[in-house]
């Protein structure tokens, strides 16, 4: 089913896109964001749990719905990918911290074959839409990811693209916090080609169900070093991930 409305901002030629929105009773953002998807690309909203109508509401704005019983980001996130058909699979927040027109250039990227995973770098535009706790605990997962990998990043933040098949591949295994990170890190040992775009990052709808206090944002980052505690993925696993 096609998301409702569109952008004005469409790739050059029909994509075949499905764009993964994890959601956890985000019924307040779910209308903003499913306007901004772009014409042609599918919204897959992956229902984690909501207790809000978050499900019905999407459903009933023309998403294709996921259900998601095991609470999670990553078990979110992976639930999207696996339930995506399309060519290329992109992941953002449903949270209307981001918004999803932004991805056209990342698709763009990929299929031009600039790039085989391209990554959002947020750029607040208010006051509040990046905590300073959240920021730290990125700041230093950044500084942590360049020594375990030579990825000169800045930031890991959700909204990114790349094709679905060698996403697959990587046999990403998280299934909280250290999801996106993990796709990151089994992206580099597979000798992917990573970049970044600035993206807008405004002040999310709701609260937030990982960095909104200290206490979320160091359970995620507890998360995210036991990934990057993990050994580089075996030479058979890197060949058979790579796009």
């Amino acid at each position: 089913m096609k998301a409702v409305t569109t952008p004005s901002t469409s790739p050059s030629r029909a994509a075949s896109v499905d764009v993964v929105l994890p959601c956890l009773d985000e019924a307040e953002a779910i209308p903003w964001v499913l306007r901004r998807i772009p014409p042609g690309w599918r919204a897959l909203v992956v229902d984690n749990g909501s207790t809000d109508g978050s499900a019905e509401l999407a459903e009933a704005l023309g998403a294709h719905v996921v259900r998601e019983e095991r609470r999670g980001f990553g078990a979110a996130c992976h639930a999207g990918l696996a339930a995506a058909t399309a060519d290329i699979v992109c992941f953002c927040d449903c949270d209307a911290s981001l918004d999803p027109s932004g991805l056209v250039p990342f698709v763009a990227g990929v299929e031009a074959g600039e790039a085989d995973l391209v990554l959002g770098r947020r750029r607040p535009r208010a006051r509040g839409a990046w905590p300073a706790h959240a920021r730290a605990g990125n700041m230093a997962l950044a500084r942590l990811l360049r020594r375990r990998t030579g990825l000169r990043l800045r930031d890991l933040g959700p909204l990114r693209a790349a094709r679905r098949e060698p996403l697959l591949a990587l046999g990403l295994t998280d299934r909280r916090s250290g999801y996106p990170l993990q796709m990151v890190v089994r992206a580099a040992d597979a000798g992917w080609r990573i970049t970044e775009h600035d993206v807008p990052y405004l002040p999310r709808t709701g609260a937030s169900k990982v960095t909104g206090t200290w206490r979320g944002t160091w359970q995620a980052v507890r998360d995210m070093s036991r990934v990057l505690a993990e050994p580089p993925a075996a030479e058979s696993v890197r060949e058979g991930a790579r796009p």
